[in-house]
């Protein structure tokens, strides 16, 4: 379910063309706990398989276990060692070919965890004039805190947070045993919204960094 890495520019945009507004979405789904006993892949693998039946966007998973970035960052105008630099090579590209994306959280201590601000502050360009959308878990606030949190921090990197999210709250529509969200049918719908605000933004504002790119 790998998006596409094509960064080709297109020149006709009309309607039924390949145009940058007719090509399907690719949609980026980061998973951000790296936590022993995570229920985040459960949560992203119950989302990819409503954005496939429902967007059919063109979907490529980055699980944070599975990206291993040390904590120190190189200094203004140094480089990452070598072994960082392979870890950069496999994902950078990736979030750069990316139209929008998601980001799976828990809630740990009011917040998201570091693992995924580390992720997030190892990259920039990436994530410049980009549709962000959220789906988060845990207790009564099923992850709310978390994603106001990250709604600042993408502020700062010229991305764009869509309006709506998915909340997953225990116990109520918190995790059945099968990873499933427990109120189906309202988080269905819930995702349902965001991938419609996601595919908007994420078509328009790729129209417009083709037309105009985007300097901040």
């Amino acid at each position: 379910m790998s998006a596409a890495a094509s960064t080709a520019p297109v020149t006709d945009p009309r309607p039924g063309s390949a145009g940058p507004e007719n090509r399907p979405l690719r949609l980026a789904v980061v998973v951000g706990s790296v936590r022993e006993g995570r229920q985040g892949r459960a949560v992203a693998d119950w989302f990819l398989t409503t954005a496939a039946g429902e967007a059919g966007p063109d979907l490529d998973v980055i699980d944070l276990a599975e990206v291993d970035l040390p904590l120190v960052l190189p200094g203004w105008g140094g480089t990452p060692s070598p072994e960082t630099g392979a870890v950069l090579r496999g994902v950078s590209p990736r979030l750069a070919a990316a139209d929008a994306f998601v980001f799976v959280t828990p809630e740990y201590n009011h917040s998201f965890p570091a693992a995924l601000k580390n992720f997030i502050d190892w990259h920039h360009a990436e994530w410049r004039a980009k549709p962000v959308g959220f789906v988060s878990y845990g207790g009564l606030g099923g992850g709310l805190r978390a994603v106001e949190q990250l709604r600042l921090v993408f502020a700062e990197l010229h991305a764009v947070t869509v309006r709506d999210s998915v909340s997953l709250h225990g116990p109520w529509s918190g995790l059945g045993p099968d990873g499933a969200p427990r109120d189906a049918a309202v988080c269905a719908g819930a995702a349902k919204g965001m991938l419609g605000q996601l595919d908007w933004w994420g078509r328009t504002l790729r129209t417009a960094r083709a037309e105009r790119p985007y300097a901040g």
